[in-house]
């Protein structure tokens, strides 16, 4: 699958993209026979292919995690789940469009879904905020949770969110308290909870969904308490270090492994999920439904002792 937005890094693959259309398009006319060509451009493909993507810096993926053509939460759940009924409200303020999630099926066996959704065209980005959750998006998704542990169903959160809405209509209606609560909470739920990064996982805005017994990171994404941006601008005052905060961060999945802050991470195909969609479907299919296997087979009591040991566990702590 070809795309219609590449970044600089990805230069050398735009370019025998291009001659690999054009040769097919020569092939297909019949006039020449170009079967041997094609072969050889498709293997200089691959060959560069794995030579850029196994040499990504912390910002090139950081820009694979954002690429437009990503599946988003609701790509995942229509293509790895069956029988989904999307649930609405917090049943205070409203419905958050930028948290979306319900009952569902993954082969057959009930779970409740949850994920942070981005939109693909202007519209949609206005409609789910950009994918940045406002309180009552939390709250909605505390509100699941709980519905999931009343009918003793496990959890699946998707977490793709640049951070929690900025803007002081939710700080005023609680941001700080709705994340936190979700922190709270989450780390005594009586269900399995398994949770993946999908895409971008910044700060106390994916935290707010992302404690659980089980915590992964699909191959082309970050996880860190700042964006590179943001970063760069309160240590440098500018944006132009984003490269070197990104590094600075150790934001990406393999980063996030070596500390132990996750519990793994789920292969994509080369060149990110958006280079092929159904490959990505199917590793977090796969992925999930192991974790689940493995988790619900633990007593409640013993599961939710590990999850709190797990996060407890985190840091290091040096007295003086």
């Amino acid at each position: 699958m070809t795309t219609k937005v590449w970044f600089d890094f990805e230069k050398e693959i735009q370019e025998l993209y291009a001659q690999l259309d054009k040769t097919k398009a020569t092939h297909e006319q019949g006039k020449i026979d170009m079967s041997d060509m094609i072969k050889t451009i498709e293997k200089k493909i691959k060959e560069a292919q794995k030579t850029i993507y196994a040499n990504l810096t912390g910002w090139q993926k950081v820009q694979i995690s954002r690429h437009p053509d990503r599946p988003y939460t609701l790509d995942y759940i229509e293509n790895i789940c069956t029988d989904f009924i999307e649930l609405f409200g917090d049943r205070q303020i409203k419905d958050d469009k930028a948290i979306v999630g319900g009952f569902a099926k993954i082969d057959g066996k009930p779970v409740m879904i949850i994920g942070q959704q981005k939109g693909r065209n202007t519209k949609q980005r206005q409609l789910r905020n950009f994918g940045m959750p406002n309180p009552e998006g939390y709250r909605k998704a505390l509100r699941l949770m709980k519905l999931a542990e009343k009918f003793n169903v496990p959890v699946v959160t998707l977490i793709d969110t640049p951070g929690a809405s900025p803007g002081l209509e939710a700080e005023e209606r609680g941001q700080g308290e709705a994340i936190a609560k979700n922190l709270f909470e989450m780390s005594t739920l009586s269900v399995p909870i398994v949770c993946v990064v999908i895409g971008e996982g910044a700060s106390g805005g994916a935290l707010g969904i992302g404690v659980g017994d089980r915590v992964m990171m699909m191959e082309y994404t970050w996880y860190s308490v700042i964006s590179p941006e943001s970063c760069s601008s309160i240590l440098w005052r500018t944006w132009d270090k984003k490269e070197l905060a990104a590094d600075a961060l150790k934001l990406s999945s393999d980063d996030m492994l070596k500390m132990g802050l996750i519990d793994g991470i789920i292969k994509e195909p080369v060149g990110g999920a958006h280079h092929n969609p159904s490959e990505a479907y199917e590793s977090l299919k796969t992925a999930i439904k192991k974790e689940l296997k493995a988790l619900l087979i633990l007593e409640k009591d013993t599961m939710v002792a590990q999850r709190i040991d797990k996060f407890s566990n985190m840091g290091v702590v040096v007295e003086s």
